[in-house]
């Protein structure tokens, strides 16, 4: 009976654990597009006075990249926030900001030094590890993925990763950052898995994916999973290599 007690508690122990663990929290993926010769600018009024903003009027840095290959000029970066509600809050007070209005009129005395924005919102999946601006061993290189499932295939996709991929991921020496689906329709939502791993370097991640498809493990899960179709469209998966800048929490 005491066993069975302690095998109860145990249970319970682990269940309540693995709940605290779950992440919560509401999401927003930011791209900018810098105006020609104006990324070094936007990066300075992110190290000197956004992030520090953000974070004073309860937004989390979560991490800030750039892709290795950058011709557009592009700068994406993480927030996280308590909730939807918290966001449209935080953002109209840190607009409202005299320090923020300061610093945005002062970086911007010899031109805008943003073309576009692009804004993504989400939520985490359920199997995503509880998201955190860690700090890796040595320089890291991340990457961004993007997957489009193919129509009715989206929670068999997510099965696949909670039963098998993640772990796989692991073992073959990727780290699983975060995984996200969007919330609106224009950004795919019900259609769209997004995820961040993070590697020791490019030619690492190369390695780890090799190793990761020949892996009898993985090829199994993937023809039991598409034994009625794939579960991605063609071209459906789309990979960006990015690499975190200075003053990202991520690294």
């Amino acid at each position: 009976m005491k066993i069975l007690i302690l095998l109860m508690t145990s249970a319970l122990l682990l269940s309540t654990s693995l709940a605290a663990e779950k992440e919560l929290r509401f999401f927003e993926l930011r791209t900018y597009h810098a105006a020609p010769g104006k990324l070094d600018e936007l990066h300075a009024r992110f190290r000197d006075h956004t992030a520090k903003l953000f974070e004073k009027h309860g937004i989390t840095n979560i991490g800030y990249w750039v892709p290795q290959d950058n011709p557009d000029h592009k700068l994406i970066y993480l927030l996280a926030y308590p909730s939807r509600e918290a966001r449209d809050k935080s953002w109209k007070e840190f607009m409202a900001d005299p320090e923020w209005q300061s610093a945005h009129k002062a970086s911007e005395e010899h031109g805008k030094l943003v073309d576009k924005v692009e804004s993504v919102f989400l939520t985490a999946t359920d199997y995503s590890p509880g998201v955190q601006p860690s700090q890796g061993e040595g320089p890291r290189v991340f990457e961004l993925r993007t997957y489009h499932a193919s129509p009715g295939k989206l929670d068999e996709l997510h099965a696949r990763f909670r039963d098998h991929t993640l772990a796989l991921f692991t073992k073959h020496g990727m780290t699983n950052f975060g995984y996200w689906v969007p919330v609106e329709t224009k950004d795919g939502a019900g259609q769209t898995l997004i995820y961040i791993l993070a590697h020791k370097s490019r030619a690492a991640a190369k390695a780890s994916f090799d190793a990761f498809r020949d892996d009898p493990d993985w090829k199994k899960a993937k023809a039991d999973s598409e034994a009625h179709g794939s579960l991605t469209l063609p071209d459906g998966v789309r990979s960006l290599f990015m690499v975190p800048t200075d003053y990202s929490p991520a690294k």
